[in-house]
């Protein structure tokens, strides 16, 4: 994600400013949410390479061989999850639909499910 996303917890940080004079502990404990936010845009993310597919999320995160992938699934409302061999899913973050050729190049045109 780009840098200038963090603008929109900045702004929501000096909205929030100006509650604190009304409500002094609603206020400061709502202040938590913009940092949140900046963690979020820092951490979420799908790290593509020709062998891998790592999906990092706030708390952690977790690589898949490509070989390993079965296919794609993309809806309207979230970003994509591969499918995995074995049954299971996994989010990829940020992945839209639009992002499957940067996808596709970063793993040297292997993608889910073809082989290397």
């Amino acid at each position: 994600m780009s840098p200038i996303a963090h603008f929109a917890p900045g702004f929501l940080a000096l909205c929030l400013l100006v509650s604190i004079p009304l409500f002094p502990i609603w206020g400061a404990v709502l202040l938590i949410l913009p940092i949140v936010a900046s963690v979020a845009i820092v951490r979420l993310r799908t790290v593509a390479d020709r062998d891998t597919v790592t999906a990092r999320t706030l708390l952690g995160s977790r690589s898949v061989a490509w070989q390993d992938v079965e296919g794609l699934r993309f809806t309207k409302s979230s970003w994509a999850r591969a499918q995995l061999r074995n049954g299971e899913q996994l989010q990829l973050p940020a992945v839209t639909f639009a992002m499957l050729p940067l996808l596709t190049a970063a793993s040297g045109g292997r993608g889910p499910g073809r082989p290397g």
